[in-house]
């Protein structure tokens, strides 16, 4: 869509007696801004050009802040899932004079024709709803009965590259940009990023069945694979069910055992905190803990990236991904049973959130596996210092057999 956002102003008629925009205008608001941007797109007759129109089936706003007459609020849209039949858009409206969040809308739509039968969604919609799927190198790749926006860059053996929680593709914008020799393939998982995030469908199984079926859709028949965090866990996930599909093996900042009672205990309190404060709850207690010290208050704009990252994340992406970490298994003996793989496990000296001692045990773990700590970052060391973490993966890359 051209036009991505748009501005409404709060009207005295619009709120109820104690000033405040009332809830039900919400719904109004975010419907108005609908029609406003497709009209500035494709056309408000876009629908019925293709015979088709898009019923409500569910609608919900979740309310942030206060709004009051005068206010002028902005209106962002997002495609977030494509089914068969149905199609879901996430809306945001900010207070434009502060730049406050006030709601959070979601709506479930079912295309249906004159009779009021299903039918299949317009095959168009994703480019006329999605602009940022067109962004640069991104695609959309439909695998598994999610869209998977994909960063796809060069040609050469493939090198697939999994994110942590809750961050995207785009922590590895040094890494893309510098590989090169390599197919670098780097998606955002279901429920982050400007992947699909469905309410319901998530688990360690599907996030390796989505990685799988992205290599399969792109003819990949083996890839190095490079996760970090949550991604490491995935990759085991992807060994014990293609161990023929995993050339080689890069692992940043991951840990090898289940959660204990304990953390358990704290994915519980994370999910609760999200419901009641959203994504950005999310990013203000975790963003301490990701970075250096050092490299927190030397580069503030990397911060800023990173809350704004994090924030993003779709609500139903951050329960999904803390309920299956929460309930992973051990992978400690799948790690003793890696010999001959080639692996590389390297770990921020820094990292609060898996200490170089818990990262270490690792690379103990799988037979001959290298070992690298990176001076100076902490969970995030491929975006802290890229100068130091490329070089060793270009080195480790160059180093294994078959490549020329």
């Amino acid at each position: 869509m051209a036009h991505p956002e748009i501005d409404l102003t709060v009207y005295p008629a619009e709120c109820d007696a104690f000033g405040h925009l009332n809830q039900a205008s919400y719904h109004a608001m975010f419907e108005r801004a609908r029609w406003e941007l497709l009209a500035r797109g494709p056309g408000m007759d876009y629908f019925t050009q293709q015979g088709v129109w898009p019923a409500v089936r569910k609608s919900s706003v979740e309310h942030h802040a206060a709004a009051f007459p005068g206010d002028i609020l902005r209106f962002s849209l997002l495609l977030v899932h494509v089914g068969r039949t149905s199609f879901t858009l996430r809306q945001t409206a900010r207070r434009l004079r502060d730049d406050t969040l006030v709601a959070t809308g979601e709506i479930v739509f079912v295309c249906v024709d004159r009779q009021g039968s299903p039918v299949p969604v317009p095959d168009s919609l994703p480019q006329i709803l999605s602009d940022r799927a067109l962004n640069g190198n991104l695609r959309r790749v439909a695998v598994n009965g999610v869209n998977l926006a994909v960063d796809l860059r060069g040609e050469g053996p493939a090198i697939l590259f999994i994110h942590g929680y809750p961050l995207d593709h785009s922590i590895w914008e040094h890494q893309l940009a510098h590989l090169d020799g390599w197919r670098r393939i780097v998606p955002d998982l279901r429920g982050m990023g400007q992947s699909d995030a469905p309410d319901l469908g998530y688990s360690m199984t599907t996030y390796a069945e989505d990685l799988l079926a992205l290599l399969e859709t792109l003819g990949v028949g083996q890839a190095v694979v490079c996760a970090m965090s949550m991604g490491g866990y995935i990759a085991f996930e992807m060994l014990r069910r293609a161990r023929e599909k995993v050339r080689a093996l890069i692992l940043m900042d991951t840990r090898a055992e289940a959660d204990s009672a304990e953390i358990r205990r704290g994915r519980d309190l994370s999910a609760t905190q999200a419901r009641e404060g959203g994504a950005a709850a999310i990013a203000a207690a975790l963003l301490p803990r990701m970075l250096a010290a050092g490299v927190a208050a030397a580069q503030p704009e990397l911060v800023e990236r990173v809350r704004l990252m994090m924030a993003a994340t779709p609500l139903a992406g951050l329960l999904g991904a803390l309920a299956v970490m929460r309930d992973r298994p051990d992978s400690g003996t799948l790690l003793r049973s890696l010999s001959g793989l080639p692996t590389l496990v390297l770990v921020g000296d820094e990292d609060q959130l898996t200490p170089p001692p818990v990262v270490e045990a690792v690379a103990k773990a799988v037979p001959g596996a290298g070992f690298e700590r990176i001076p100076g970052a902490g969970h995030l060391a491929m975006m802290e210092r890229p100068e130091a973490v490329t070089p060793l993966l270009a080195a480790f890359l160059a180093g294994l057999p078959g490549i020329p």
